[in-house]
C-alpha cells in the first residue's frame, strides 16, 4: 500500500473528526432548553409563547428524525459518496438553524431543529464513518471509528459555553444564525474531503494479533437483505437502543439537572458529560480491538446500568460534585455504543454496503 493511500485515509478519518465536531450541537440542547423555559416563565412580546410540557419536543424529534435520516445516508454514500451526502447534511444544518434564527414559534422550531437539522445530524454523521473504516485493516477498526465519532460526543466542550456567551450577549435569534453559518461552512467545506478507497483497494492486513491468533476479517460483504436475515443484526439493534437511550434521556436533560445544584455554571456539566462521551468511543474502540467486541459492550452496558441506578439517589442529593461524576461515566458509557456498534457491523458484514 503506496504511502499516498495510508495518508488519504488519515485525511479521511480527521475530516471525519472534524465534521462530527461541528454536528455535535445536538448534544447542546439542553443550554437551549434552558434558555427557552427561561423565556417561557418571563413572558413579554418576544417570549417563546410555548406550553413549559412541550419544551423537549424538538429533542425528542431530532432524535428520532436522526436516527431514520442515518438509514437513509447510508444508502446516499453508497450510491452517490460519502462527500456529497455529507454536504447535504451540512446544508440541511445550516437550513434548520436560519429556520429557527427566524421564528420562536413552536412550529419552527419543530421544523428547523427536529425536521432539517435532524436529518442533517443524520446525513452528516452517516457519511463520516464508512469511508474511514475502509481505508483501514480490521486490527483498527474500533480506533479508527472512535476517533471518528469522538468529535460528536467532545462538541458540547466548546459548543456549551459558545451557546451560552452566544445567548447572554446576542439572544437566540441570532445565536442561532452564528450557528448555522459557522455549521454550514465547516461540514460542507469538509465534507470534500470524505473520499472512499479507489476500486479493489484493500487495506494491509496483519498476518496475526499480538495474541498470535489470525485477524479477524469478514466473510463476505454482505447485502441489506442478508444482514436484516440474521439474528445477530436485531441482537445488535435491541443492544445499540437500549444503551443510546439510557445516554439520551439524561444528556437532554443534565444541563436543566445541574442547574439547580449549580446555577449558571451548568453548562460545565454538559462540557464534563462531553468529555466522558468522548473518552468513552476512544477507550471503547481501542479497548475492543485489544480484548474483543463483545467483551468490551459487556463491560459498557454494565457499567451503564450501574450508573443508571445510581442516578436515583444522586439526583435528589442536590450535589454538584456528584452529578458531575454521574454526568460523566453515564456520557463514556453511552459514547462507547457508538463506537462499538459500527465496528461489529464492519465485523459482521464488511464494507461494501457499510453505508
Amino acid at each position: 500500500m503506496s504511502e499516498a493511500i495510508k495518508n488519504r485515509g488519515m485525511q479521511v478519518t480527521m475530516a471525519g473528526l472534524g465534521i462530527n465536531l461541528a454536528l455535535g450541537v445536538l448534544y447542546a440542547w439542553s443550554i437551549f432548553k434552558g434558555a427557552i423555559k427561561a423565556s417561557i416563565e418571563k413572558g413579554g412580546p418576544d417570549a417563546f409563547n410555548w406550553s413549559l410540557t412541550s419544551i423537549n419536543d424538538p429533542y425528542a424529534i431530532c432524535c428520532l428524525v436522526f436516527a431514520f435520516a442515518m438509514v437513509a445516508a447510508g444508502k446516499c454514500q453508497d450510491k452517490i459518496g460519502p462527500a456529497r451526502t455529507a454536504l447535504i447534511g451540512g446544508i440541511l444544518v445550516g437550513s434548520g438553524f436560519t429556520v429557527m434564527s427566524m421564528s420562536n414559534s413552536y412550529a419552527a422550531w419543530v421544523i428547523g431543529f427536529g425536521v432539517l437539522a435532524g436529518s442533517g445530524f443524520g446525513f452528516g454523521y452517516g457519511a463520516a464513518t464508512p469511508p474511514a473504516l475502509k481505508w483501514f485493516s480490521s486490527t483498527k477498526t474500533g480506533v479508527i471509528a472512535g476517533t471518528v465519532v469522538a468529535g460528536f460526543g467532545l462538541a458540547p466542550v466548546y459548543i456549551a459555553p459558545l451557546a451560552s456567551y452566544l445567548l447572554n450577549n446576542y439572544g437566540m435569534q441570532k445565536t442561532t444564525m452564528f450557528l448555522a453559518i459557522g455549521f454550514a461552512v465547516v461540514v460542507c467545506g469538509l465534507s470534500f474531503l470524505l473520499v472512499n478507497p479507489p476500486q479493489g483497494f484493500v487495506p494491509e492486513e496483519p498476518a496475526k494479533k499480538d495474541d498470535g491468533k489470525p485477524a479477524a476479517k469478514p466473510v463476505y460483504n454482505a447485502n441489506v437483505g442478508e444482514m436484516i436475515r440474521s439474528p445477530k443484526f436485531y441482537l445488535l439493534w435491541v443492544n445499540f437502543f437500549i444503551g443510546s437511550g439510557a445516554g439520551l434521556m439524561v444528556i437532554g436533560s443534565v444541563a436543566g439537572l445541574a442547574k439547580k445544584s449549580m446555577g449558571p455554571m451548568a453548562f460545565v456539566a454538559v462540557a464534563i458529560m462531553a468529555i466522558g462521551n468522548a473518552g468513552g468511543r476512544v477507550v471503547a474502540g481501542v479497548l475492543s480491538d485489544k480484548i474483543g467486541r463483545k467483551a468490551t459492550l459487556s463491560i459498557m452496558l454494565g457499567m451503564q446500568a450501574l450508573m443508571m441506578f445510581a442516578a436515583i439517589p444522586i439526583v435528589g442529593s442536590g450535589s454538584a460534585s456528584l452529578l458531575v461524576v454521574l454526568a460523566s461515566f453515564i456520557g463514556f458509557c453511552y459514547g462507547s455504543n457508538l463506537c462499538l456498534f459500527p465496528s461489529f457491523a464492519k465485523d459482521y458484514w464488511g464494507t461494501k454496503n457499510y453505508g
